[in-house]
């Protein structure tokens, strides 16, 4: 039995018999031993090898998507799934403290892994998130998994989730609430444990655009998803929403 999981750039997944299945590419062993270092820890996806079709299979996450619905469910704003996010962030950051990726490792965004740094998933976002009435279930979608600092993952998930981007991008997805933003951030930062101020995470927050732009522009060379991503103007909405943080810090919006 076959369903089609809808999403992306990428053009989603397929559940066959219980297994997700997608196109693999050069990164995917190493993203799959991410995935079997975190998986008994239980905050990935297990990882079950390449198919007959060359496809990368990994175990199910059963619960709820955000799927191709605009805008989003309720869920994804909530005050629990911010909380749920950041707690999973802090648990997510010291089982992945220890993993050395393997010496030929290759990953999407191109990035070279150096002590201090770890591997993130890079793209855990409400649209990768599954949810059921227990909270969130975990991250779908690891094929953007790269190195990075922890304290840069950090500002990318708070951006998504509290979020941060820019007003017309969120309005579309059904967060029209700008001035709680200030407020939501300093929550996630005390659910995840920052140590820092709200500050020093937008100014985080602003290194990672910058870096993000930077490495799709790059990506887009040879990468189609990247390709598409200019296509849509996702660099004109990460530039506006850089441009905004300055206002967003004073309080204004």
């Amino acid at each position: 039995m076959s369903e089609r999981l809808e999403g992306g750039f990428d053009g989603g997944a397929s559940l066959v018999d219980g297994v997700v299945r997608r196109t693999a590419g050069p990164w995917t062993s190493s993203v799959h031993a991410l995935l079997a270092h975190l998986a008994d820890a239980g905050l990935a996806p297990r990882p079950l090898g390449i198919d007959a079709d060359g496809r990368e299979m990994v175990s199910f996450l059963p619960g709820q998507t955000v799927g191709n619905s605009r805008p989003w469910p309720a869920w994804t704003h909530s005050t629990s799934a911010l909380t749920d996010v950041a707690q999973w962030l802090r648990r997510y950051h010291a089982a992945v403290a220890d993993f050395v990726p393997p010496s030929d490792a290759r990953w999407r965004e191109g990035d070279i892994w150096r002590p201090g740094l770890i591997i993130a998933h890079n793209d855990a976002a409400p649209y990768n998130a599954v949810w059921n009435a227990d909270g969130l279930v975990g991250f779908v979608d690891w094929d953007m998994a790269g190195p990075i600092s922890r304290e840069l993952d950090a500002a990318w998930v708070a951006f998504s989730w509290v979020p941060l981007h820019a007003p017309h991008v969120v309005a579309a997805e059904g967060f029209t609430d700008l001035p709680a933003r200030l407020p939501r951030l300093s929550s996630f930062l005390r659910s995840y444990g920052w140590q820092g101020t709200v500050d020093d995470l937008l100014d985080l927050v602003a290194e990672r655009i910058t870096h993000q732009l930077a490495l799709m522009t790059r990506a887009a060379a040879t990468d189609p998803t990247y390709q598409r991503m200019l296509a849509a103007g996702r660099d004109q909405d990460l530039t506006i929403a850089l441009n905004q943080l300055d206002t967003l810090r004073s309080g204004r919006l």
